[in-house]
């Protein structure tokens, strides 16, 4: 828990979350806060029905209508993974002209970047490559090992997000669209992963552990990100708006494109596979597949049974935790021993370094309502144009998109 004290195991009745969460607290009836938090925060936005097709169907023309004439008219991030890919087959399918942007951090197993080439190739997109400096990345996420918090995905998150915001800016695109999705992601405690985008955070930690200087690492303040960056380009997240299964995402990957499925939630990333399957659970009790499992619960993908039975199995094999291991030792230049002495020593909340929490919060409250005066708006268009001619109702649908922003 927050305080330190100790408290009694329990799990959820509804999803299978439990007490590794120390901010998890329960109803009278045993349901967690983390399902309470998908109902009340999350749900409202989650439309897999009609009313999401109709929001999607008059965002795609708006995305069109103002990309008319352009070489392309959004742009997206491709990992390899799940998400991103299946992503990249729909906005096809939709007639939209993506750049894709790739952001190589230095993680990349063998078999996304296959995957990569795969649908790069299948679908015939364009693709610009962002290249992280090693010798920066590998400073700071040494300096995050150094600090002993959960969230050691903070550096990548963070390279990646900011290096796709460079990219649509640099290519003057205003929609960002991302596999984001409450589908598969709708339940992850604070606690375990805190917020990769609060730079404020990630320069403390370099501060006190760092060894170099951050020159060419991609970092966004809070204002370029928060303020600036959010008001100058939008972020879609297209899978919210209709309905996503993901293991139907995987069998039409493999089926249809010779994509080869990795293993687990971003397991596309070797750090982030050894981070979730060992660092996480070793040194702080956390299994991420917890989260992950309780959001396909949540979202009636998987049943609670079937999460349970799932959890049985382990995060590692032994030749795979081995072979990691010495994989993440060798490339972020420590011994094995160096490396394992990060994990035995004693965890510490994100809260110890200075954070933008508080704000970061305030800005997502404000968020959360702009985005819903905005889905209100999409539906007020798709209702007055659905039975015009199809040019005078793109036309009329992007003068009120305008008016409104």
């Amino acid at each position: 828990m927050p305080d330190g004290k100790a408290r009694e195991y329990r799990v959820c009745i509804k999803c299978v979350m439990d007490t590794t969460d120390p901010d998890i607290t329960f109803d009278a009836d045993g349901v967690c806060s983390n399902c309470h938090k998908f109902d009340r925060e999350l749900r409202p936005y989650w439309k897999p029905d009609e009313a999401g097709a109709a929001e999607l169907d008059a965002l795609l023309e708006q995305i069109r209508s103002e990309g008319a004439g352009k070489r392309y008219d959004c742009i997206i991030g491709l990992s390899g993974g799940v998400d991103s890919s299946y992503l990249a087959t729909r906005l096809i399918e939709w007639r939209l002209r993506p750049l894709v942007v790739h952001v190589d951090a230095g993680w990349n197993s063998e078999l996304a970047v296959k995957n990569i080439e795969i649908m790069l190739s299948k679908l015939g997109l364009d693709l610009d490559t962002v290249v992280i400096d090693w010798n920066e990345m590998r400073d700071l996420q040494r300096a995050f090992l150094c600090s002993n918090v959960a969230n050691q995905d903070i550096p990548q998150d963070h390279a990646f997000t900011a290096a796709l915001v460079g990219k649509a800016l640099e290519h003057g695109l205003t929609y960002v669209i991302s596999g984001t999705n409450f589908a598969t992601e709708g339940v992850l405690p604070q606690a375990w992963g805190y917020d990769a985008m609060d730079a404020r955070h990630i320069r403390d930690i370099h501060r006190r552990f760092g060894e170099g200087r951050l020159k060419r690492f991609p970092l966004l303040d809070f204002h370029d990100y928060y303020v600036t960056m959010l008001q100058q380009l939008k972020f879609i997240a297209p899978l919210n708006l209709m309905p996503y299964d993901k293991a139907s995402a995987i069998a039409h990957l493999e089926q249809n494109f010779g994509w080869r499925y990795y293993g687990g939630k971003h397991y596309e990333s070797i750090w982030t596979r050894w981070y979730q399957a060992h660092y996480l659970p070793v040194k702080f009790g956390y299994d991420k597949r917890k989260a992950h499992l309780s959001s396909l619960i949540v979202a009636g993908s998987m049943t609670r049974e079937a999460a349970l039975a799932e959890l049985e199995k382990p995060l590692y094999s032994d030749n795979e935790l081995a072979h990691d291991t010495a994989f993440v030792a060798k490339k972020l230049g420590l011994t094995l021993q160096e490396l394992e002495s990060f994990i035995e020593a004693p965890p510490r909340d994100y809260r110890h370094f200075d954070t933008h929490d508080d704000d970061i919060k305030r800005y997502h409250e404000a968020e959360a309502r702009r985005a819903s005066r905005e889905a209100r708006q999409r539906q007020v268009i798709a209702r007055f144009t659905q039975n015009l001619p199809q040019r005078i109702a793109r036309k009329l649908s992007s003068m009120l998109a305008s008016r409104e922003g």
